[in-house]
C-alpha cells in the first residue's frame, strides 16, 4: 500500500526552505563516501553532471548510457538556451519572477517549493558552465549575452547560438572525464536498463543489457538514479532521437515507483512540418528563433497557395500579436502550438497539406541586417535549408507544432526520490518542475540544477542510514529480475511474425496524436482506450523482431521499446481522460474559455495524480490512483493571460 504521498516539502518561508533543508539533512563523512556505490542511469546533462558530482564528492559512481558515448546523450539536441535569473539585462528579472513565471507558464500544476528551488539555484549553473568553458555568447563588452524566451518578458536566456545543448553538454562531459580518470565513475556505454530490483523494498540494483554483445548483467549498489529522459516517442514522430524511450522509467513503475501525470505532453510550436510517411522523426526550430522571426498565415484561404514574398503586409495575420499582444510571437509553447492548430483548421495554413504557418525575418532582417541573424541563429538556417531546400533569408520558414517535452515523469518528493526509497529521479524523467507546460529553455536548466545542485545535498541524506546494506547479486529478488528480462527477451524473439516494428509503433503514433495529442476530448480518449489493447495484441502476436539475443540486435532493442510504449500509452490516456479538465498542453475541449483558452478546475484538479501500477503475471490492469495536493503558500491561482 502507497498510503499518503508525503512531498517532503520542509516547512518556513519559501525563500529559505532549500536553506534550511540543506542545513538540517543527514550527511555522509568524505571517509565513508567511498564505501557506497551509486548508479546512474543516463549520462545526459541530468545524469551526467550527477556522475560528476557525486564522484568529485568521493562517491563510488557506475554511469549507464545507451549510446556509444555520453557525448551522444539527447540534451545535445537543446539549441536556444538556458534560464537562469541572473538580471544582467537590468530588466526587471529576479528569482521570484523565474519562479513565478514557471508556475504561471506550467498553468498553476507543479509543485510550488520545487519551482522556487529550480529558480534558486538557476544563476549557479551558469557559473558552473563558465567555469567548465561553455563558450556562451557575448555582448560587445564581453560580458554574457541574453536573449527572450516564451512565456517571460524578461531576457533571461543565455545560449551558445543554436548549439547550447550541445555546449553545455561537453562541459559536463569534460567533468565526467575527469572523475572517470581518477577512477570514481565507471562508465558503461551502449548499455541498456532493463529492469529495477527492489531489495527488502529499496531501490538496489539494475539488470542490463549490452547493446554490443546482448549479455546481460546484474548490478547491486546502495542507491539508483534514473536520469533517463522523457517519453515523447510514444508518439512515433516528436523532435525526440530515435533512441529516445520510456523503458527504464516505466519498468521501475511496474516494479512500484508511481508515475505521475503521464498525460502532461508539451507540442513544441517551431518544428519543421512533416512531409512524408518515409519520416521516422521531426526536426526541432529552436524557439529562439521567435525573437527577431515574426508568426503569420493569409488572411484569405484563397492566398494559401501563393509564394509569400507576393502577399501583401496588409494580407498578412499576425496572428499571435493580434491575439496575445503583450507576449506576442513569445507567446508560450502550448498556447501558441493551439494558435497554430487553430489558424490552420480555419483553412489558412501553408505548404504542403496546409500543416504550417510562416516564420518570418524579413522585419529583423531589414532593421539589424543579414550578418546579425546569421551570428545569431546561422546554424539553424542552416539545417532548415538542408531539410527543405529553402532560404530562410529569402523565403519564410514554415513551421507546424509537434511533439518535444514530457512534463510528467515518475513521482518524486522534495528530495527527488520516488516512492521506493532509494530510487531517485532526476530531469525530464521526474515530474516536478514543469506542470502541465514546460517554458523554453528551462530543461537544460531543471537538468543541471538537479545534477549539480540538489541531487549531492539529498542523496546523501537517504545514504547516512545504508551503511553496509548493499545487497549481492546472488540474492533471490536479483535472480528474479534477471529471470524476468530473459523471459521477455525469448518471448518477443518467440513470435516471429510478419508485421514490422515500425509499422505498429506509426500506427501508435497516429492514434495518439489525433486522440491525445495538442487537443483531448472524452470521446477520443475512450476510442483510443479501446483501441490500444487491440493494438498490443497484434503486436505479440503478429511482430517480427529478426536475429537473437546474444549479439548486437537493434531490433530486439528496438521491441523491447515499442512494447513498453504499448502499454504505456494506455496510462497516458487513461491519465488524460480522468483529469476532466483543461490545464497547460492537457487540452480537454469540453474545457475552454470563450476565447478558446485552457479552462482549469482547480477545486477537483489542483493535484498530482500519481499512478500505481497493477497486474501481474503479464496481465495489465487499471492502475490505482493516488493524489497529491499542490498547496500554493506564496502565488495566486489565477487564469493564465498573454494578452
Amino acid at each position: 500500500m502507497i498510503g499518503t504521498l508525503d512531498s517532503k516539502v520542509p516547512g518556513g518561508p519559501l525563500d529559505r526552505k532549500w536553506t534550511n533543508h540543506k542545513d538540517h539533512a543527514r550527511l555522509v563523512n568524505p571517509n565513508n563516501r567511498r564505501k557506497f556505490e551509486i548508479i546512474v542511469v543516463g549520462s545526459g546533462l541530468a545524469g551526467g553532471s550527477a556522475a560528476a558530482t557525486l564522484g568529485e564528492l568521493g562517491y563510488r559512481v557506475k554511469c549507464f548510457c545507451y549510446q556509444d558515448s555520453p557525448r551522444r546523450a539527447h540534451s545535445i539536441a537543446a539549441q536556444g538556451g538556458i534560464n537562469a535569473a541572473k538580471n544582467y539585462q537590468n530588466d526587471g528579472d529576479s528569482i521570484y519572477r523565474l519562479f513565478y513565471d514557471t508556475i504561471k507558464g506550467g498553468d498553476f500544476r507543479s509543485r510550488e517549493a520545487n519551482v522556487y528551488r529550480l529558480a534558486e539555484v538557476s544563476g549557479n549553473i551558469i557559473d558552473q558552465c563558465v567555469a567548465q568553458g561553455v563558450p556562451f555568447a557575448r555582448e560587445y563588452s564581453g560580458y554574457l549575452a541574453n536573449r527572450s524566451f516564451g512565456g517571460a518578458q524578461v531576457s533571461r536566456t543565455f545560449y551558445a547560438r543554436g548549439q547550447t545543448g550541445q555546449q553545455l553538454l561537453l562541459g559536463c562531459y569534460s567533468a565526467l572525464c575527469r572523475q572517470i580518470s581518477a577512477g570514481t565513475v565507471e562508465m558503461f556505454p551502449q548499455t541498456e536498463m532493463l529492469d529495477l530490483v527492489i531489495v527488502d523494498g529499496q531501490a538496489k540494483g539494475i539488470v542490463t543489457r549490452s547493446l554490443r554483445t546482448g549479455k546481460i548483467d546484474l548490478v547491486a549498489g546502495d542507491a539508483v538514479v534514473l536520469a533517463t529522459g522523457g517519453y515523447g516517442n510514444v508518439f512515433y514522430l516528436s523532435t525526440n532521437a530515435r533512441g529516445c524511450n520510456v523503458t527504464a522509467t516505466y519498468r521501475a513503475y511496474k516494479k512500484g515507483a508511481l508515475f505521475a501525470n503521464p498525460c502532461y505532453t508539451q507540442i513544441h510550436p517551431t518544428c519543421i512540418p512533416h512531409s512524408g510517411d518515409y519520416q521516422s522523426k521531426l526536426t526541432l526550430m529552436s524557439e529562439s528563433l521567435r525573437n527577431d522571426g515574426r508568426v503569420w498565415v493569409p488572411k484569405r484561404k484563397e492566398d494559401c497557395r501563393k509564394s509569400p514574398n507576393e502577399i501583401q503586409e496588409q494580407d498578412r495575420d499576425y496572428y499571435l500579436e493580434r491575439k496575445y499582444p503583450s507576449f506576442g510571437n513569445l507567446s508560450p509553447r502550448d498556447i501558441s502550438s493551439r494558435a497554430a492548430k487553430e489558424v490552420c483548421d480555419e483553412g489558412r495554413g501553408v505548404g504542403p497539406g496546409g500543416r504550417g504557418v510562416y516564420l518570418d525575418f524579413a522585419d529583423a532582417i531589414k532593421r539589424l541586417g543579414v550578418e546579425t541573424i546569421s551570428e545569431r541563429y546561422g546554424n539553424l538556417f542552416e539545417v532548415y535549408q538542408k531539410i527543405t531546400g529553402e532560404d530562410a533569408y529569402k523565403v519564410p520558414m514554415r513551421i507546424y507544432p509537434a511533439v518535444h517535452y514530457t512534463m510528467g515523469g515518475l513521482w518524486v518528493d522534495y528530495n527527488l526520490m520516488s516512492n521506493v526509497p532509494g530510487l531517485f529521479v532526476i530531469g525530464e524523467a521526474n515530474f516536478s518542475d514543469h506542470g502541465a507546460n514546460r517554458l523554453g529553455a528551462s530543461a537544460l536548466m531543471q537538468g543541471l540544477a538537479d545534477g549539480y545542485f540538489v541531487l549531492p545535498y539529498t542523496l546523501p541524506n537517504y545514504l547516512a542510514g545504508q551503511m553496509g546494506k548493499r545487497p549481492s547479486i546472488d540474492r533471490a529478488e536479483f535472480k528474479d529480475a534477471e529471470k524476468n528480462v530473459r523471459a521477455k527477451i525469448d518471448k518477443l524473439l518467440r513470435i516471429n511474425g510478419n508485421l514490422s516494428l515500425d509499422s505498429i509503433h506509426r500506427e501508435l503514433g497516429t492514434l495518439l496524436w489525433d486522440k491525445c495529442g495538442m487537443a483531448r476530448n472524452k470521446a477520443g480518449l475512450e476510442e483510443a482506450l479501446g483501441k490500444i489493447p487491440k493494438l498490443r495484441e497484434r503486436f505479440w502476436r503478429e511482430v517480427r523482431v529478426p536475429g537473437d539475443g546474444e549479439d548486437f540486435n537493434q531490433s530486439l532493442e528496438r521491441a523491447g521499446r515499442v512494447g513498453d510504449f504499448l502499454e504505456f500509452a494506455e496510462l497516458m490516456c487513461i491519465d488524460a481522460l480522468i483529469r476532466d479538465e483543461s490545464c497547460g498542453a492537457h487540452f480537454r475541449e469540453e474545457h475552454q474559455t470563450p476565447d478558446g483558452e485552457a479552462l482549469r478546475d482547480d477545486e477537483n484538479f489542483a493535484n498530482v495524480f500519481a499512478w500505481e501500477f497493477q497486474g501481474c503475471n503479464g496481465i495489465i490492469t487499471p492502475p490505482k490512483l493516488h493524489r497529491e495536493p499542490l498547496h500554493f503558500e506564496t502565488v495566486h491561482l489565477t487564469q493564465r493571460s498573454y494578452k
